[in-house]
């Protein structure tokens, strides 16, 4: 929790519109502008300031500097079967992101399976936004990026792989069940984020300079030892995630886009699937609440925590947040709010 004194609540409809302005400063179209507002403030309204508001200020550095282009498109430049390769034209992360999510669940509408790359993008902020695009409308999503070297290999010092977001969606009655996860033990976002609120990592997250694991975010950013999830379980699946995003793509790999600094020109991937065309796509439903059920009734640790799947909170954060307000820290805000004095 963000401790009070540094706290100012911001409702959803004053952030988006911040975020519009400042938008519509830096290059944006008007269509444009309102989509990636209301994106990033969606990521804030769901509890994902790390890739909402936090984030956004390093956004509007990233265009001002080029790394962005506000009105480019992706352009498709190849396509065999359920399969097509975008280059995404260095546009807004989010944008193409959710444009490839739904061109993936167009191919997958007619052919079961829907698979599109792309490459040449940028940052698409919080992975799980796409898992929940997909499932509102039926569909489950596989997606994935690579990133800059920003993570060590298990048994290595220095960063050679990327932390590599996975998300995995599945629709589930008027909700939906999204995993989104880095390959790093914690997001670099979210050691962000908690070194911004003065907080600590519940489990050790990385190594200080002094090669030393430890729960404090700060040193871990300032060292760049992320702790890969799974030690060399996420090594692995990280190096396996950043091979498949530059052969379908075509595109960049981690070791090439090494700068962490101005990450751009990553390469991403998104399988959209048709449940709707499964044989047992009647009783889908009951099955995943049977599994569901199955995994509520399992024993706490503690007496006073949940077994929740994943995303089984966002409903009660966001609801919160829309009724309350979104908790944002003050020194944040005042920055955005400050960004009326920047010009392209």
């Amino acid at each position: 929790m963000l401790k009070s004194e540094n706290t100012v609540r911001i409702s959803y409809d004053r952030m988006k519109s911040e975020f519009i302005r400042v938008l519509s400063k830096i290059g944006f179209s008007e269509g444009n502008a309102e989509k990636c507002a209301e994106i990033f403030t969606m990521n804030s309204v769901d509890g994902v300031n790390s890739h909402g508001i936090y984030r956004f200020p390093r956004f509007v550095k990233n265009t001002l500097e080029g790394y962005i282009k506000p009105g480019a498109v992706p352009s498709l430049f190849h396509s065999f079967g359920s399969l097509e390769q975008w280059n995404g034209n260095l546009g807004p992360g989010p944008l193409n992101a959710s444009f490839a999510t739904d061109r993936a669940i167009e191919i997958a509408y007619r052919n079961g399976l829907g698979l599109v790359s792309l490459s040449n993008t940028n940052h698409w902020m919080r992975g799980g936004t796409y898992g929940w695009q997909a499932a509102k409308k039926g569909y489950a999503l596989i997606c994935w990026t690579n990133t800059c070297q920003n993570m060590p290999a298990w048994g290595a010092t220095d960063p050679r792989i990327g932390n590599n977001p996975f998300v995995l969606a599945v629709p589930f009655h008027e909700k939906a069940i999204v995993l989104d996860f880095a390959m790093s033990q914690y997001s670099y976002g979210k050691l962000e984020s908690l070194n911004k609120e003065g907080r600590k990592l519940p489990f050790p997250g990385g190594y200080n300079k002094n090669g030393e694991l430890t729960i404090d975010p700060g040193e871990i950013l300032e060292s760049w030892r992320v702790l890969p999830a799974g030690y060399w379980k996420g090594s692995g699946l990280s190096l396996l995630l950043d091979i498949m995003a530059t052969i379908l793509s075509g595109g960049l790999s981690t070791h090439q886009i090494q700068r962490c600094s101005s990450e751009h020109s990553v390469s991403q991937i998104f399988i959209a699937i048709n449940i709707k065309a499964l044989h047992n796509f009647p009783s889908i439903d009951n099955s995943i609440a049977e599994i569901i059920d199955d995994l509520h009734k399992s024993n706490p640790e503690n007496l006073s925590s949940e077994i929740r799947y994943p995303g089984e909170n966002v409903f009660q954060t966001r609801k919160a947040n829309l009724e309350n307000g979104i908790p944002v820290n003050k020194e944040v805000w005042q920055r955005i709010l400050s960004f009326n004095v920047l010009s392209k």
